[in-house]
C-alpha cells in the first residue's frame, strides 16, 4: 500500500520530534552547530574551567595484570603455587578459575623510580623514567568481570549496548577546536578489535556524528571512502555534495528528522577531511629524532593486523603501536578533542598459545614502553602535556591466583591469570593530574583497601579535568536526563589527584 507523503510524515513524527521542532521550522539547521566550536550541547550550565583542552585515552583490550606491572606484593610472592585460602573463593564469581586454585606470585622484578618512588615493573624501565609525571591509580575497581560489558561499561558508562561513548560525550559537549577534522579519532592495534566491537566508539543516542571516526595506519587511505571515486575531481565532488545537501533539506523539511541535518554534518566534514587528514596522518613529516623518541617507523604494516589469531605473531619491535602514539600527537596538536587509542592482546589467560603472562606480556609492554614514555616526553617538550590529558588502561584488573581451567601446574608459556574485577590499576597525566600514587590494596592486590576508585569516579574526573560538570552534563533521551556517569550520585571527582 502506498502511502500518501503527509501521511508518511505523521507517522515518523515522533512526540519528542514534535515538540522539540514546533515553532522552530527550518530554523533547527541550528544544528549544524554539531560541528562548531562552542560545542553543541545543551550548556546549561555544565561548562566548568577546564584543565586539559584534549585527551589520549590508551586502552589496552583484554587489560594487563597490574601485579606483574605496578604491584609489587611480596606477600604474594610468599604465598607463590601454595593452594589459595578459601576466603578469596567463596562466593566469588570468576570468569574461568575452577575449584581451588593455585597463588601466582608477581612474574617479573620490582624497583622503586622517580622521586616519588614508584615500584614498576622490570617490564617498562621507559615508563619508569617519565613516571615523575604520571599519577598511578592503584586501587580502581569496577561492576564487571567479563570483557564487553566491562569495556562498555569504562567507555560508555554502561554495560549494555545503546549509550554514546565517552569520546562521544566529551566532543557533544565540547565541540571540535580544527572544523577540518573529526572532533573524535580512534586509532587500533594488536591485529583485532576490542571485545565490545566498534560500539566503544559509537555515538548511541546522540547525534551520530559524534561516533568516533576510526583512521586506519595499515598504508591505504587513511579513512575508508573518504576518498573521491575514480575519475571523479573535487570540483564535481562539491557539486555533488550540493545536490545531496539540497535533497536532504528537502528531506528535513518533509520529515522533520534531525539525523538529515546530522547527515549533511557528516558530508561536509568528510569534504574537508579529505585535504586535511591526509597531512596530519603523514608521519614521515616528523624528523628521524622524533620517529626514535617513540620506536616509530612510517609505512611499516604489522602482519599481526590482518592475522585470523594475530597472538602467535605478535613482536615485540612491532612498531604499530608507536605510530598511534605519534599519530596521536599529531592529532591532538590539530586540534582534535579526543583520541582513543585501542591495543588488543592484553587477555593474558595462559591457555593458549601466544597469551601468557610469562612469555606474550613482555612482549606487548615492548611494544607500547618507549611509545608511552615517548609520546608523554614529546607532549612535555612541546608545551601540550599540561593541556593533554593522557588515561591508560584495561577494563579490569588480573587475579593473584593462576588460572586453572585447563593448566592446574605452573608450565612455561601457559602461565595466566584470570578477570579480577575488584582491583586494578590504571594511570592519568598531564591535563591538571598531580603526579605521584593513589590507593592502595591489600597484601596479595585483592581488594582496595585505601581510596577506592570506582569506574564511575573515573569518568566523572575525566569530564571535570575537560571543563564539564560530570553531574549536570546530560542528554535527553527516553524520558530521562541521561549522563555518562549514570543516574545516581556514585561519580564523584577525584579532588585529591588534581593539581
Amino acid at each position: 500500500m502506498n502511502l500518501s507523503l503527509r501521511l508518511q510524515k505523521a507517522r515518523a513524527l515522533t512526540r519528542r520530534h514534535f515538540f522539540k521542532n514546533a515553532g522552530l521550522g527550518f530554523g533547527a539547521v541550528a544544528l549544524q552547530s554539531l560541528l562548531s566550536r562552542e560545542g553543541a550541547g545543551d550548556d546549561s550550565g555544565y561548562k566548568i574551567p577546564a584543565k586539559a583542552k584534549s585527551i589520549i585515552y590508551l586502552h589496552m583490550a583484554g587489560s594487563p595484570s597490574q601485579l606483574d606491572l605496578f604491584e609489587n606484593k611480596p606477600a604474594l610472592q610468599k604465598l607463590h603455587n601454595t593452594q589459595c585460602p578459601q576466603e578469596y573463593l567463596a562466593g566469588k564469581r570468576f570468569a574461568f578459575i575452577k575449584g581451588t586454585p593455585k597463588m601466582l606470585g608477581p612474574q617479573f622484578k620490582y624497583r622503586q623510580h622517580g622521586k616519588t618512588g614508584q615500584w614498576i615493573s622490570e617490564l617498562l624501565p621507559q615508563l619508569g623514567k617519565v613516571i615523575d609525571d604520571v599519577c598511578v591509580l592503584r586501587s580502581l575497581n569496577t561492576e564487571q568481570f567479563n570483557h564487553s560489558p566491562a569495556q562498555l561499561f569504562m567507555h560508555t558508562g554502561n554495560p549494555l549496548l545503546g549509550n554514546p561513548s565517552m569520546g562521544s560525550w566529551v566532543t557533544y559537549g565540547l565541540g571540535s577546536e580544527n572544523q577540518n577534522l573529526p572532533g573524535f579519532v580512534v586509532l587500533s592495534s594488536g591485529g583485532k578489535t576490542p571485545s565490545a566491537g566498534k560500539s566503544l566508539w559509537g555515538s548511541g543516542f546522540l547525534p551520530t556524528v559524534y561516533q568516533g571516526v576510526q583512521c586506519r595506519t595499515d598504508g591505504g587511505d587513511p579513512i575508508l571512502f573518504l576518498s573521491n571515486p575514480q575519475g571523479m575531481g573535487r570540483k564535481a565532488r562539491r557539486e555533488t555534495l550540493d545536490a545531496l545537501n539540497d535533497l536532504n533539506r528537502f528531506q528535513y523539511q518533509t520529515i522533520g528528522d534531525p539525523e538529515t541535518i546530522t547527515r549533511i554534518a557528516q558530508y561536509e566534514l568528510a569534504f574537508r577531511m579529505q585535504l586535511a587528514v591526509p597531512e596530519v596522518m603523514d608521519i614521515t613529516r616528523e624528523s628521524q629524532k622524533t620517529l626514535d623518541l617513540y620506536g616509530a617507523k612510517p609505512g611499516f604494516i604489522s602482519k599481526a593486523e590482518s592475522a585470523a589469531d594475530p597472538r602467535t605473531l605478535y613482536k615485540a619491535d612491532d612498531p604499530t603501536f608507536a605510530n598511534n602514539c605519534l599519530l596521536a600527537r599529531r592529532l591532538v596538536e590539530n586540534g582534535v578533542r579526543f583520541v582513543q587509542l585501542y591495543d588488543w592482546g592484553w587477555d593474558h589467560h595462559g591457555t593458549s598459545p601466544g597469551e601468557s603472562v610469562d612469555e606474550t606480556l613482555p612482549i606487548k609492554c615492548r611494544q607500547i614502553d618507549t611509545a608511552i614514555a615517548g609520546l608523554l616526553t614529546d607532549l612535555k617538550q612541546r608545551d601540550m602535556l599540561d593541556e593533554t590529558l593522557i588515561v591508560w588502561g584495561g577494563e579490569f584488573g588480573r587475579t593473584p591466583m593462576m588460572q586453572n581451567n585447563r593448566h592446574t601446574e605452573l608450565k612455561k608459556g601457559f602461565i595466566g591469570r584470570d578477570h579480577h574485577p575488584h582491583a586494578f590499576t590504571m594511570w592519568m597525566a598531564g591535563g591538571g593530574i598531580k603526579p605521584g600514587s593513589f590507593g592502595q590494596t591489600d597484601d596479595i592486590g585483592y581488594y582496595p583497601t585505601e581510596n577506592k576508585v570506582s569506574v564511575r569516579d573515573l569518568q566523572a574526573t575525566i569530564l571535570h579535568q575537560m571543563g564539564i560538570d560530570p553531574h549536570r552534563f546530560h542528554f535527553a533521551y527516553q524520558g530521562l536526563d541521561q549522563r555518562l556517569i549514570g543516574p545516581t550520585q556514585q561519580g564523584q571527582v577525584i579532588q585529591d589527584i588534581l593539581t
